[in-house]
């Protein structure tokens, strides 16, 4: 670990923070993963911030930050940009404080995060494709009102608050040996490892990011925020084009490794929390989850994994849920070509009942030019109980003649 060269958030400050925050942010439980544990060969805990108020951990930063202004400076209110996590945490701090939130969102910021925003108070302009628009907005808006500029992770304060999360895993987990945190721009991670190794310096700590979407290993490697070119990721939470300078000192000089993890990984650890763990969780805050499950081996126990946000549209939970099934290798896409005549599909129904799967959905195609006059072929997408099955599915198919291909 490099040397960081900007002053970092000491383990008092985060000590300081968590006296600030006693009565406004919950505790949140550490919940065993048995399912995990078998993979990882030792305990593995969930600490669930997706069950804090707000739905994240983001109101420990923001009620820290603001907590701290001046009574002049609260009283020409606050603002900010996020995607909707942030948004929120700062809106209710700002209420609790008695402090005016206005807020700039992308156009595609999720709708209940919109809503829940508004629920709060704040008063909330939308713009833009990402937070780029949004942040232009609100330093402008800053600018020319005097209102504070709540930064969602490169603020000392925000950083000591998010840290709380960090005390509160070695107290409800002394022998913790690895922390795997959910990463963007980077402000849980540098506050959980300046907490954890202050007194902890033998533990793990690892920022998860999703691929798409990782700003921290290029700006390791140079030393100063680089800048994505480009993110696309179903984890907006986790979409920051660069770390902050701060959060990157600390990530520099604390955290012990960055990893990143796929799309496909996101959705199978979303799918995976709710089934087993029955935690609803966005898919930014399943990325350390996802990290331990692509990767178990990686990981020595005990470990906690910080589930860091629960805020999710349910719209995109649907879509989420099924390309997770179908990472899984539990939705199954099947060409299969047929006599075209009376009682051909029935025919192939009955054998698929057969095997068990279920069938979800049925097309035909009669017009390419790859069929022999007299064919048909059905296009069908199973639901299945796992590679194996599916693997049962096709074997069977072919078993009693039928020209099977891949979806």
């Amino acid at each position: 670990m490099s040397e960081p060269a900007l002053p970092l958030v000491t383990g008092a400050d985060v000590e300081s923070a968590a006296a600030l925050l006693a009565g406004v942010v919950r505790r949140t439980p550490l919940e065993h993963s048995r399912a995990l544990a078998e993979r990882v060969g030792g305990p593995v805990w969930l600490k669930c911030e997706n069950l804090q108020r707000t739905g994240s951990f983001k109101i420990r930063g923001a009620y820290t930050r603001i907590a701290r202004l001046t009574d002049v400076e609260r009283a020409a209110g606050v603002v900010a940009a996020s995607a909707g996590n942030h948004a929120q945490g700062v809106a209710l701090a700002a209420r609790e404080l008695g402090a005016a939130a206005t807020v700039f969102m992308p156009e595609t910021a999720p709708l209940p995060k919109l809503a829940a925003t508004r629920g709060y108070g704040a008063t909330v302009h939308q713009l833009g494709d990402s937070l780029t628009e949004p942040l232009v907005a609100a330093r402008q808006f800053a600018d020319e009102t005097g209102s504070v500029f709540i930064h969602p992770f490169d603020h000392p304060d925000v950083i000591a608050g998010q840290g709380t999360v960090g005390l509160e895993i070695l107290e409800q987990c002394p022998d913790v040996a690895t922390v795997v945190v959910c990463t963007g721009g980077g402000g849980l991670v540098a506050g959980i490892a300046a907490a954890v190794k202050a007194t902890r310096p033998d533990v793990r700590v690892v920022a998860v990011q999703a691929a798409a979407a990782a700003a921290f290993p290029a700006s390791l490697v140079a030393g100063v925020p680089v800048p994505l070119a480009s993110m696309t990721t179903m984890a907006d939470g986790i979409a920051v084009a660069a770390p902050g300078d701060l959060t990157l000192a600390h990530v520099a000089g604390l955290v012990d490794e960055v990893r990143t993890v796929t799309e496909a990984e996101l959705s199978r650890a979303l799918l995976f929390c709710l089934e087993r763990a029955k935690l609803v969780v966005e898919p930014a805050g399943v990325a350390a989850v996802a990290a331990v499950l692509a990767d178990p081996g990686a990981f020595a126990a005990p470990v906690v994994a910080v589930v860091s946000g629960g805020n999710i549209d349910p719209v995109l939970m649907m879509k989420v849920v099924q390309h997770g099934m179908a990472a899984a290798g539990r939705y199954q896409s099947l060409r299969v070509r047929v006599p075209d005549r009376p009682g051909s599909l029935a025919g192939l129904l009955r054998e698929l009942a057969a095997v068990s799967a279920n069938v979800l959905s049925v097309e035909h195609e009669r017009t390419t030019a790859q069929l022999d006059l007299g064919e048909v072929e059905i296009a069908v997408v199973l639901e299945t109980r796992g590679p194996d099955h599916a693997r049962e599915v096709v074997a069977a198919l072919q078993r009693v003649g039928y020209a099977v291909s891949d979806g």
